[in-house]
């Protein structure tokens, strides 16, 4: 058995040349004014779990353990709320680590990417896998900043329960609400960190009422400090009326005392004690027979969110939250998935990121819902419908991989020898399997939907990726490399579906689409250092969208021969304004069109719609919101499909420049966070970037500006806000909506465009 087993120790240089990408969180600083490139420190490890020496004690509980034991969580949060610094602690409590890493240090096991050296981000997904208390935890740190929403949400996808994190000082943030509504939408069972509890300004009552009034979330609160800002030293356990201190001499915070609160000693802690756990039993259905039982099962049932506190940082409260996080966070059998009955047992799992390693080549993350993974296995892509063999299977504990025989049900793998499989795919066992799945699905379902029954129930559900808002030309240092620059995209864009890359057809200079400022510089960073090539980035552009404003009808013929074949077709169609706003042009067919007709060129005339409405007649950005009907359709017989395609292409694009037309703006929701000092000057320089302000609110010291701004004018703003708020102001961005523009910026964009060209 032993010679099964291998353990890759790596430190922190080799595992930057790795890409282990297992973390998803990417942590921008505020304060960006730090610049000097930080060097990987030494960092020393514990053993493995159940290593001891050469000896493996238990393997089979540290590879499988009982699925009641796993949990599978993220750690979620707003820019800088400590998520990076609390899974540091985590690792430490849990012994998983010998030292404490510092994110200013530069020298934390999840950050370990130059880029995230440099920036104090984490960039990149990466999941770390330990024990506590005899449970078996599968963490992932979840990024903060708009710019990698992407890398949240392919990791809570497979998450089972999640633990937000909050700045005490200032509760719910922008990106808070973000990645609250996509744990929303996962169906997350969460728990509530209030971190920074040693912060100036530090408010647990306010924190606590900004998670209901804009999260609209029932907060349980499970602890009270002891203490605020520069008073806080611990923590009182609400259901165990029990007080938390941790001893002032301790440098780890692993020296803490529990003691039960009394009478004597703590007269007016154990009345606020008493009141805060009579009001927890209050919220609690009362039937459960321990308080504990109920404060899962309403977890469960994202009925409520239990309230935790601490300061990662100062090293408190980091224990009680891994208590809380197997007490209360569910294990993946108290999930319900409906695709699962239909497997049987069988494999089934989904891959929801894809690394690129140099020396091994591909790296999948996989979450197995059910069956088991082995080594040397064949399996089944269900979405790429091919099979692979999967060579080596790791766990990845801390900063060591461990090469496993098997992983069952409910855990997270690194898989190694799959080539073709790439974020949201489904795997199975064999073809066999996913037919024998369709066969029952269709059974207990019903003849109805039959066709939706195989595709929707039994692939899993991928990941949405979002459409870019930025893009810029990218070049190679020179021709000859222009194949290696294209390798490297290739491989960057499995990694990261929300880059996306295209090519002029006018031009021929390759496209860069990112998801904003940032994401573009890490990918041409990224290309340097881990490909070694010196590209050039064009100008950073806005991603616009155009959209007409009244019908037109037109006519157009193709007669073309090639060989001794003619090649004919005519068309007649009309553009029109969509009544819904839908990205992809809506394609609708009149009654006199041919039925049989229509079978056989249906696909080749989408095809052709789609492909005019890629690149509309101002800018060449994509059209949206067009409904096209097809009045006419006569083919010749023998034309091929794609002239057909051909035809309905050049039609459209006639009848989308006769149309009126109107340019669209990504329109970006905006959150300003500023003292009060420097609100005027910031409000000032809104309204000189067309920004519409919404609401003032006040946040402890601080005005938060809550208002929408095009994208356009927010080129280069960290820069400006910086420099008008001597470095104290934060902010955030996200896409809210594309909006028409003016006339007179339409014409103004236009004219600049043309003169530039």
């Amino acid at each position: 058995m032993l010679t099964k087993w291998r353990i890759f120790a790596m430190n922190h240089q080799k595992i930057s040349n790795i890409h282990l990408n297992i973390i998803c969180c990417c942590k921008i600083r505020a304060s960006l004014k730090r610049s000097k490139i930080h060097v990987p420190l030494a960092r020393n490890y514990s053993s493995l779990p159940g290593l001891i020496g050469n000896d493996i004690k238990s393997l089979h509980s540290i590879i499988n353990p009982p699925i009641a034991k796993i949990r599978n969580i993220g750690i979620m949060a707003h820019i800088d709320a400590g998520k990076t610094t609390t899974t540091e602690r985590i690792l430490y409590y849990s012994g998983y680590t010998r030292s404490l890493g510092d994110v200013d240090d530069g020298d934390t096991v999840t950050d370990f990417m130059a880029q995230e050296r440099e920036r104090g981000i984490t960039i990149q997904s990466a999941a770390v896998t330990f024990d506590w208390n005899g449970y078996r935890v599968n963490l992932i740190d979840t990024p903060g900043h708009v710019d990698f929403t992407m890398e949240v949400e392919r990791c809570l996808r497979v998450l089972d329960g999640a633990v937000a994190v909050f700045d005490a000082s200032a509760g719910v943030e922008a990106q808070t609400l973000t990645v609250w509504r996509q744990a929303d939408k996962h169906k997350i069972p969460r728990i509530c960190f209030l971190n920074k509890m040693d912060k100036t300004g530090a408010s647990f009552e306010y924190a606590v009422e900004s998670i209901r009034e804009k999260l609209k979330a029932k907060p349980l609160l499970l602890q009270l400090p002891i203490g605020e800002a520069k008073t806080f030293r611990g923590v009182v356990d609400i259901v165990r009326k029990e007080k938390l201190l941790w001893n002032s001499n301790s440098e780890d915070g692993k020296d803490f005392e529990r003691k039960p609160l009394s009478e004597m000693s703590d007269p007016e802690l154990l009345k606020e004690t008493t009141e805060a756990r009579n009001a927890l039993i209050e919220q609690l259905e009362p039937e459960f027979r321990t308080l504990q039982t109920a404060i899962h099962r309403v977890t469960l049932a994202q009925a409520a969110v239990p309230v935790l506190c601490g300061s990662a940082l100062k090293n408190k409260g980091v224990q009680p939250l891994l208590d809380a996080i197997t007490a209360y966070l569910p294990s993946p059998e108290e999930r319900n998935y409906e695709f699962l009955q239909w497997y049987k047992g069988d494999l089934c799992a989904l891959a929801f990121k894809v690394l690129h390693d140099k020396q091994r080549g591909p790296l999948v993350l996989l979450r197995i819902y059910s069956g088991t993974l082995k080594p040397q296995l064949a399996i089944h892509n269900v979405n790429k419908n091919c099979t692979e063999r999967m060579s080596r299977l790791l766990l990845p504990f801390a900063d060591q991989h461990v090469e496993i025989p098997s992983l069952t049900a409910g855990n997270i793998a690194l898989t190694v020898g799959l080539k073709h499989t790439a974020t949201g795919d489904t795997i199975v066992s064999s073809k066999s399997s996913v037919l024998a799945a369709a066969r029952r699905a269709e059974r207990e379902g019903g003849k109805q939907n039959r066709q939706s029954s195989e595709a929707e129930r039994l692939l899993l559900a991928g990941v949405e990726v979002p459409e870019p808002v930025f893009f810029c030309t990218i070049e190679p240092p020179s021709v000859a490399k222009q194949p290696d620059l294209d390798h490297a995209l290739k491989c960057l864009q499995r990694e990261d579906p929300s880059l996306k890359v295209r090519t002029d057809p006018d031009s021929g200079q390759t496209i860069l689409c990112g998801m904003g400022e940032l994401h573009i510089e890490i990918i041409h960073d990224r290309i340097k250092r881990e490909y070694g090539l010196e590209t050039y980035l064009g100008p950073l552009q806005v991603a616009y969208r155009e959209t007409i404003l009244n019908s037109v009808r037109v006519t157009d013929t193709l007669d073309r021969t090639l060989g001794d074949k003619r090649h004919l077709v005519t068309i007649e169609l009309e553009t029109q304004p969509a009544e819904a706003p839908s990205v992809v042009p809506l394609v609708e067919y009149a009654e006199g069109v041919s039925e049989d007709l229509l079978k056989a060129s249906q696909e080749a005339i989408e095809n052709g719609v789609h492909s005019a409405c890629l690149q509309g007649p101002l800018l060449g950005s994509p059209v949206q919101d067009v409904a096209i009907t097809l009045h006419s359709l006569i083919i010749h017989p023998g034309t091929s499909p794609t002239m057909v395609s051909a035809c309905v292409s050049r039609c459209v694009q006639k009848a989308l420049k006769k149309a009126e037309k109107q340019l669209l703006e990504p329109l970006m929701s905006l959150e300003i966070t500023v003292t009060g000092d420097y609100l005027s000057p910031v409000l000032a320089d809104l309204a000189q970037r067309r920004g519409n302000i919404q609401e003032i609110q006040t946040r402890q010291d601080n005005k938060v500006v809550i208002g929408f701004v095009p994208l356009a004018e927010m080129m280069g703003y960290s820069t400006v806000l910086r420099t008008l708020t001597s470095g104290s102001a934060t902010f955030a961005l996200e896409l809210s909506a594309y909006q028409a523009m003016s006339p007179q910026e339409q014409n103004m964009l236009l004219s600049q465009r043309r003169g530039s060209t």
